[in-house]
């Protein structure tokens, strides 16, 4: 029997848009809590047509982007400029446990629905306010968006090619991580002390400062008044050493290294037939930085650019040297990782291929919902196209994990 979620019963009121606010609601919607997302009257959360398919704007529903932050959650519309739009707001946050909004700071207030309102209501409400740079200090009142926030945090500077140039990622750092993951962590943190007798309280979430405070390993580099290792491939962790770093393959995709320890190293060495590079490692004194990592990256991504990306993945996926290939996010959403018909139809084949083992037969490798190749995920078969052979692997050597491009051989 599987024991309730853990937040069921717990009753939060969100008042947030666009993307930071509602993901945090949404991740304690998804731990069982009752969601109650509140927008203004007329359009709504701007999130409803953001990004926005023809399909759907044909349908006059919500994009994939309001539906994705917005799952499990109720609706209603409130005007809170209006007393009677106020009325509500204070009758449901009188029986909230938790109210999240993220206006900029003293929107709530000069509506007449601040915190200091409504904990004399509430004593026990967690109040969080999610913002760009906190609900005081001198940028306080200041518009901004995730890139702005990484931009001051220090953050997108660190994010850059080799020449220097920042790169932007179609990753909310800040919004998800620096807004959404620090609200949902200090929620929880409050109702702790709530549930322990203590009072409410108001959580203070500012998306550049939670930004600023994770960039761990810009400040190590500080601290050790190590400027190299804020370049890009000056540090362990941006390029300059070989055992962590992306290679191109031979068709243009990419391969992440990440045998940062010396063991998963050695194994890849020797797994590429390498043994001779096995002690060139920044553990062993190799230079972080310095020219042999330098000759040795390029030396690995000339022996990565020989081979393509399935080739690889059948070598080194299955053992321990910590390589991955650099997925799409459609090849991500295929993957049995993430996309629970594809791991089915991997578990059926492979229980069909040991039904037909033990009666001495063979078997045929079946295509997963959405014409996807069990054998292959990284690659969609079209409607009509043969499924791909197997370029390697079918044959394991005995005592070791199967290689994932036929996993289960």
């Amino acid at each position: 029997m599987s024991s309730p979620a853990a937040l069921q019963g717990l009753r939060v009121l969100d008042l947030t848009l666009l993307l930071p606010g509602p993901v945090a609601t949404m991740r304690l919607a998804e731990l069982g809590a009752d969601v109650l997302k509140i927008e203004p009257p007329g359009a709504g959360d701007a999130s409803r047509v953001m990004m926005q398919s023809a399909t759907d704007e044909v349908a006059a529903r919500p994009g994939a982007f309001y539906r994705l932050v917005n799952r499990g959650k109720r609706e209603t519309r409130l005007d809170l400029k209006t007393d009677s739009g106020r009325s509500v707001l204070l009758a449901l946050a009188r029986d909230a446990d938790v109210l999240v909004e993220s206006f900029r700071p003293g929107v709530m207030d000069k509506l007449g629905v601040g915190y200091e309102v409504l904990r004399e209501i509430n004593p026990k409400l967690v109040y969080c306010a999610i913002t760009g740079y906190g609900t005081t200090g001198p940028f306080a009142g200041h518009p901004g968006h995730d890139i702005n926030y990484v931009a001051y945090a220090g953050v997108l500077d660190q994010l850059a090619s080799r020449d220097g140039t920042p790169v932007l990622p179609n990753f909310q750092i800040a919004d998800l991580l620096g807004g959404a993951l620090s609200a949902v962590t200090q929620i929880l943190a409050a109702l702790w002390a709530v549930a322990r007798g203590g009072e409410g309280r108001f959580v203070d979430v500012s998306m550049t400062h939670a930004s600023y405070a994770s960039n761990v390993t810009a400040q190590v580099a500080l601290a050790n008044d190590d400027a190299a290792a804020l370049q890009p491939g000056g540090g362990l962790l941006n390029g300059g050493v070989p055992c962590y770093n992306l290679y191109r393959t031979q068709e243009g995709r990419w391969l992440a290294v990440g045998a940062l320890e010396l063991k998963f190293w050695q194994t890849l060495c020797h797994a590429i037939g390498r043994d001779d590079w096995a002690q060139r490692h920044w553990s062993l004194g190799q230079a972080i930085g310095g020219a042999d990592a330098a000759t040795l990256t390029r030396e690995l991504a000339d022996l990565f650019a020989s081979e393509n990306l399935q080739t690889w993945i059948d070598r080194l996926e299955a053992i321990d040297c910590c390589v991955s290939p650099v997925l799409t996010p459609g090849e991500a959403s295929r993957h049995p990782l993430f996309n629970a018909e594809v791991l089915k139809a991997m578990m059926d084949d492979m229980e069909a291929r040991q039904r037909a083992q033990e009666a001495g037969l063979g078997g045929q490798m079946p295509v997963a919902p959405g014409g996807v190749n069990p054998a292959n995920p990284y690659q969609q078969n079209q409607p009509g196209q043969p499924k791909q052979a197997s370029q390697s692997g079918d044959n394991p050597t005995p005592g070791h994990k199967k290689p994932f491009h036929n996993p289960w051989i």
